[in-house]
């Protein structure tokens, strides 16, 4: 059974910059496409940012040209660089894993607080 662990949330000013992680077990992550989500308090869960299995990035467009997702096949980790980070981007980042099946794996999702 796969499961994600998320971590490097945490508390931020504006401006500033974070790097979530997301570590998969089992082995199918390779064959996964990765992305990141993320949920700000009474609003619903957003998509942020997705990697195919060969490299292929794509994001929405509040966070392009300030987050690069990444993936590392070998750790079966997949990252989240945040950079100029602003309190619009305060939220619950989780991790998704989506398998050949098209089924939706989540992590447990990690805090990011930008203060202002």
């Amino acid at each position: 059974q796969v499961q994600l662990v998320e971590s490097g949330g945490g508390l931020v000013q504006a401006g500033g910059s974070l790097r979530l992680s997301c570590a998969a077990s089992g082995n199918i992550f390779p064959i996964s496409v990765m992305g990141w989500y993320r949920q700000a308090p009474g609003k619903q869960r957003e998509w942020v940012a997705t990697v195919t299995q060969k490299g292929s990035t794509n994001y929405t467009d509040s966070v392009k040209g300030r987050f690069t997702i990444s993936r590392d096949n070998a750790k079966s980790t997949v990252y989240l660089q945040m950079n100029s980070l602003k309190p619009d981007d305060t939220a619950v980042y989780y991790c998704n894993l989506r398998t050949v099946l098209l089924i939706n794996i989540w992590g447990q999702g990690t805090q990011v607080t930008v203060s202002s």
